[in-house]
């Protein structure tokens, strides 16, 4: 029996702390062993720890994941590369290596909450909700 490749896919955000933290961790844990799965920021800011509570909260560990430069991956081909900024005032990088299907999911920053802690984790718990329903509709479409 012939092995299926794993699908290689990158979510690309500007700060790599939130959103595309989250998307990594939904699809390492939805997809399983099918996918490599990466995340990368034009300017990285490191590993948000309310990200990492509300993953934790949903049972998706992502304590261990760095917060990577864009340019580490730029000489990697991938299947597909996601973008998941989403306020006016950001601007998405452009990822320039060889990329099989590009997408946009834009997603709120969770990271610009304020308010008590509660309106803050609420917002984190949205984001993160969302990012999940779009994960598994990518998969439910034959991702």
């Amino acid at each position: 029996m012939t092995e299926v490749p794993k699908k290689k896919v990158l979510f690309l955000c500007t700060g790599n702390s939130c959103r595309s933290q989250m998307a990594e961790g939904w699809l390492r844990h939805l997809g399983g062993d099918r996918y490599v799965v990466f995340s990368a920021g034009t300017r990285p800011q490191g590993l948000n720890p309310l990200a990492i509570r509300v993953m934790a909260e949903a049972g998706v560990d992502i304590s261990s994941h760095t917060s990577d430069p864009v340019e580490r991956y730029l000489g990697e081909d991938f299947d597909l590369v996601v973008t998941v900024c989403g306020g006016a005032k950001e601007s998405c990088p452009v990822f320039v290596g060889r990329v099989k299907d590009r997408r946009h999911w834009p997603f709120d920053d969770p990271a610009e909450a304020v308010g008590t802690e509660d309106e803050i984790l609420a917002k984190f718990r949205r984001v993160r909700d969302e990012i999940r329903r779009k994960v598994e509709a990518y998969l439910g479409e034959g991702g």
